[in-house]
């Protein structure tokens, strides 16, 4: 049975799996793919990998609507996602209102999980974070480093650290199960990343693809979002 290719951000991966059945009731088909680092995922589609949809940063979709590798008349923003802090659901949450005291959170932290600090949007944040707050080098060997955010947050679900902290979007945070979500970055230290969505010039479903854009982006949808981790542009 044929079905819709799909390349995302990991941040997109909850809300796509929350509409599957919806998308498929309107269209009969299933969603299948990939969903990592957005560098990945963009990597992937110049390369030759074949997909119809699209769900990356704002940034990128923009760029690859240059390249002309997608629709730019199919692109819409879905939301806004904050990179955020989690922690185990037996242990306690933590505060970071400012940057004195998330640098005592890492500081804190035997182990700090992470998505690919390189290719991710989350990853190289953190990474950016670590040097602005001069404790890069003292938590090197602390950082658990995985190709995007939903895997880092599985393994530190399964940690056995005495004080594990994670750090990458809240949406994945939430998609999560054996974690939860202890707020966002402080201000100063803060990343809110807009994720669009587009057809791609080659897709083979694009009506389809269409669909599910537009399911992402409904406004009866906005508290599927909200549930997922999306705030409003």
């Amino acid at each position: 049975m044929s079905a819709l290719k799909i390349l995302s951000g990991g941040a997109a991966q909850g809300l796509v799996g929350s509409l599957a059945a919806k998308f498929k009731e309107q269209t009969g088909l299933d969603i299948v793919g990939e969903f990592g680092a957005v560098g990945a995922m963009a990597s992937k589609l110049r390369e030759g990998t074949s997909t119809d949809i699209l769900v990356l940063t704002s940034a990128l979709i923009a760029t690859l609507a240059s390249e002309k590798l997608v629709e730019g008349t199919s692109i819409k923003d879905v939301g806004r996602v904050e990179t955020a802090l989690a922690v185990r659901d037996a242990d306690p949450l933590v505060s970071a209102p400012d940057a004195a005291s998330l640098r005592t959170v890492f500081l804190a932290a035997d182990a700090i999980f992470v998505p690919d600090t390189k290719a991710s949007t989350a990853g190289i944040h953190v990474a950016k974070v670590l040097g602005q707050l001069g404790i890069a080098d003292e938590v090197a060997n602390r950082l658990k480093i995985y190709p995007n955010g939903a895997t880092a947050m599985r393994h530190m679900a399964e940690s056995n650290a005495k004080r594990p902290i994670g750090c990458t979007q809240a949406t994945e945070i939430i998609a999560t199960k054996g974690i939860k979500l202890s707020g966002a970055l402080p201000k100063g230290c803060d990343l809110a990343t807009v994720y669009t969505a587009a057809v791609t010039k080659k897709a083979a479903h694009a009506h389809e693809a269409q669909v599910l854009i537009d399911l992402l982006t409904a406004a009866d949808h906005g508290s599927l979002r909200e549930r997922a981790g999306f705030l409003p542009i």
